[in-house]
């Protein structure tokens, strides 16, 4: 997959908009399931179009559904497909984003774009990633409590022996033969002469070093999420003496992932991660009490948005899959309560997350069973 990651926001929040239509629908991998999705998306499509009546288009409303009908009829498009499905239109821009996560299907006209979900799967704690590491190649997956998924690099990204060493690599007698594969329980066997031995050591070292700093410079920084590393257990603690990634966790995973199912990969990963998210929501949610205490936080959705409004929100909890529909004015922070199916209303909690990622604060989305409060958010302010 391709990563998604806050410039697909950033994107989506500065386009010059009008009228903003919003597609959203879950997602097959692979067939016979993914036959389905097709037929699905037509009928979002037409609620889509159904929505639009509430709504003066002009001559606009055809030519922002024609990229919709054309998505529609591609059939090499429906064919490699994630768990999930965005797809936003306005006018003079259209974008399609694959998402590594089940969405629950939904069609919106309104004056924004609807980015909740999107949101959710960017700002959710559980999210993790995985670096599979072996001595002439890295991969890279993301995942969360649901499951976990590979990320399919670019071309030009350095993630075997000889495109990060180049011409430092040794000239080395060397094989690497990987037996095994999925549902197998092998590692890698290397054959070398003695003769060569520190050659090899040091060329593994310099590979290692040169993985750790490339996923922290173009996966990690950016991303900002927990790492676990899985490899074999004597690749560990060069790894891990090498790093210089703060977002590596020190436990990993001592197996060669390319020897186990995708499953118990994810599980044995969740494991690792999931003490961490626990204690990372814990903390959050401490904390929005003592602020609740203090007077600088709140559970109300109308003080929320005037004080998101005024850039005074540090820290947002939203509850995931959580709809309040309604509209915000943004000079005034008035909220009036309304349907979402009628184009000038939205999801009010969409809208002041909106608000406070523009004015530099944090959101972040929790399952409905750990939230704080029973509103769908939790604020902390800064003053």
């Amino acid at each position: 997959m391709e990563l998604l990651t806050t410039s697909t926001l950033n994107e989506l929040n500065s386009v010059e908009k009008t009228h903003c239509l919003s597609l959203y629908m879950p997602t097959h991998r692979s067939h016979p399931d993914n036959l389905q999705d097709p037929i699905k998306y037509k009928n979002l499509l037409r609620q889509l179009e159904s929505s639009m009546k509430h709504k003066d288009f002009g001559g606009d409303g055809t030519a922002l559904l024609a990229p919709f009908e054309a998505l529609a009829n591609d059939h090499d498009f429906w064919n490699q497909s994630l768990n999930g499905l965005a797809v936003f239109a306005t006018k003079n821009f259209f974008k399609v984003v694959k998402v590594p996560i089940e969405v629950k299907e939904l069609a919106v006209v309104a004056d924004s774009f609807h980015t909740k979900p999107l949101r959710q799967y960017l700002q959710s704690a559980d999210r993790y990633q995985v670096v599979g590491l072996s001595l002439h190649d890295f991969q890279l997956f993301e995942g969360n409590r649901h499951g976990l998924s590979k990320i399919e690099l670019p071309d030009e990204f350095p993630d075997t022996i000889k495109e990060a060493l180049g011409e430092e690599l040794t000239e080395k007698h060397l094989t690497v033969a990987s037996y095994g594969g999925v549902g197998g329980n092998k590692g890698n066997m290397v054959h070398g002469h003695g003769s060569r031995k520190d050659e090899l050591d040091l060329d593994a070292e310099k590979f290692f070093r040169a993985a750790a700093d490339v996923i922290y410079e173009k996966i990690s920084k950016p991303s900002g999420l927990p790492l676990i590393l899985a490899a074999l257990a004597e690749h560990q603690n060069l790894f891990q003496s090498v790093n210089k990634n703060p977002f590596l966790l020190k436990e990993g995973i001592a197996i060669n992932p390319n020897s186990i199912d995708q499953k118990r990969f994810a599980m044995m990963a969740w494991e690792i991660m999931e003490p961490v998210y626990t204690q990372n929501l814990q903390i959050l949610g401490d904390s929005f009490q003592e602020a609740l205490l203090k007077g600088r936080g709140s559970d109300n959705i109308t003080q929320v948005a005037k004080a998101a409004i005024e850039g005074r929100v540090d820290v947002l909890l939203i509850e995931s899959d959580r709809i309040i529909a309604g509209k915000l004015a943004a000079a005034t922070g008035i909220i009036e309560r309304g349907n979402l199916e009628h184009p000038e209303f939205d999801d009010l909690l969409d809208d002041i997350s909106e608000l406070v990622v523009a004015r530099g604060g944090k959101v972040v989305v929790v399952p409905k069973e750990l939230m704080s409060t029973r509103t769908g958010l939790a604020a902390t302010f800064r003053f």
